[in-house]
């Protein structure tokens, strides 16, 4: 009985040298088709990664710069509360009536409230104090005699300049120092 439930072997044919051929390039088929589906899947993994940090980088920008035309529109107030103060000079205000100084006053206020807030905001004043003239960051409007200063350097700021989250919001209007020419002498006359 033991004999009845071991199993039987049963002689395995070898194929055919045709079809193992066939089995050969099957396999090498299927080989390179997982190969190839392989890196499509990476690509497609590698491109969806880099839509992700696209997407997220454009979001950023978009929350960082969403204020940017707002802002622009609020430096016009910025420049109208400066122009306001700049009409009124100190000796003026010394000798106006109380009721005049508190206006000043306000609208002094009024202006260092709102740079604050618009510095809160990302919106910077440009640095022209002793500059030179940076064409990414300024406008020069004229070259006038340096008085002094070496050419190329800002004379007067006509206009405040900004940027916002360190991309250029509005560029400072400027005058710059020209080159002098020497004086002529007598001989060249």
């Amino acid at each position: 009985m033991a004999e009845e439930n071991e199993p039987q072997e049963t002689p395995q044919e070898a194929p055919a040298p045709d079809e193992l051929e066939q089995l050969l390039a099957l396999v090498q088929a299927l080989n390179a088709e997982n190969s190839e589906l392989k890196d499509q899947r990476l690509r497609a993994l590698a491109e969806l990664e880099n839509t992700r940090r696209r997407a997220e980088r454009e979001k950023q920008d978009a929350s960082q710069f969403a204020v940017t035309r707002f802002a622009r529109d609020m430096l016009t107030v910025a420049d109208n509360f400066s122009r306001a103060l700049k009409a009124c000079p100190p000796e003026l205000r010394e000798a106006a009536d109380p009721q005049v100084k508190g206006v000043i006053d306000g609208v002094e206020v009024t202006e260092r409230q709102l740079l604050t807030t618009l510095e809160q905001h990302g919106v910077k004043m440009i640095d022209t104090a002793d500059a030179k003239f940076d064409p990414n960051l300024h406008q020069a409007v004229a070259e006038v005699p340096g008085e002094g200063k070496p050419a190329g350097s800002i004379v007067h700021v006509i206009q405040t300049g900004y940027t916002i989250n360190g991309r250029l919001l509005r560029p400072a209007m400027v005058t710059v120092a020209r080159k002098e020419e020497p004086a002529p002498t007598d001989q060249q006359a």
